[in-house]
């Protein structure tokens, strides 16, 4: 029988996709105050992979990955991704833009990283998904494979980039850098 321990804590990654690029700093604000500082931020990359979003949200969209300092508990996950889920209400409700959308101005997507994946959280269910709790799935986007995270054939497009592939390895050289000198981890 196998010894059961508790699995490190992880560092929290949130992706937010927009129309408008203007809502990702008040939006980063509004996380920053929940989560803590975000210590690595990727570059915004079109996402035009699909047009799931299109018409809730517009045409042009853009994606930015936020890495934030305070590593979480990894069974954390359904929690902040019903935090994520309130905050994208709240910002439609309250962050001016010039664009108006019926439902949503952008789209809060939390994930981690740990020294062997990354971990997306969703509220749909999938064949590739397992449930955590209160609705919602995480699945495995990306392994860590020979040095670098590689994609699953199932791997969303946008994550398959070499932009973010790059920005992930980044965050898990930071992160492994975390573990080793012990930093805080949220509650």
């Amino acid at each position: 029988m196998g010894k059961i321990f508790s699995p490190k804590p992880a560092k929290l990654i949130i992706s937010m996709i927009a129309s408008d690029k203007n809502l990702f700093n008040p939006c980063k604000e509004v996380l920053i105050r929940r989560f803590g500082e975000v210590d690595i931020e990727s570059n915004t990359q079109p996402f035009n992979f699909t047009d799931y979003y299109q018409e809730e949200f517009g045409q042009h969209l853009i994606q930015k990955l936020f890495s934030f300092s305070t590593l979480i508990r990894q069974d954390k996950l359904a929690e902040i991704k019903i935090i994520t889920n309130g905050l994208e209400i709240n910002i439609h409700n309250n962050i001016e833009t010039d664009i108006i959308h019926p439902e949503r101005k952008i789209n809060l997507d939390p994930g981690y990283v740990t020294l062997d994946k990354y971990i997306l959280a969703s509220t749909k269910n999938g064949p590739s998904r397992i449930y955590l709790n209160q609705g919602i799935y995480a699945e495995i986007t990306l392994r860590f494979i020979n040095k670098l995270f590689v994609p699953c054939e199932y791997t969303y497009p946008n994550y398959k980039t070499n932009e973010y592939i790059n920005f992930l390895n980044s965050v898990r050289l930071k992160y492994k850098l975390q573990l080793r000198d012990k930093l805080v981890v949220s509650e």
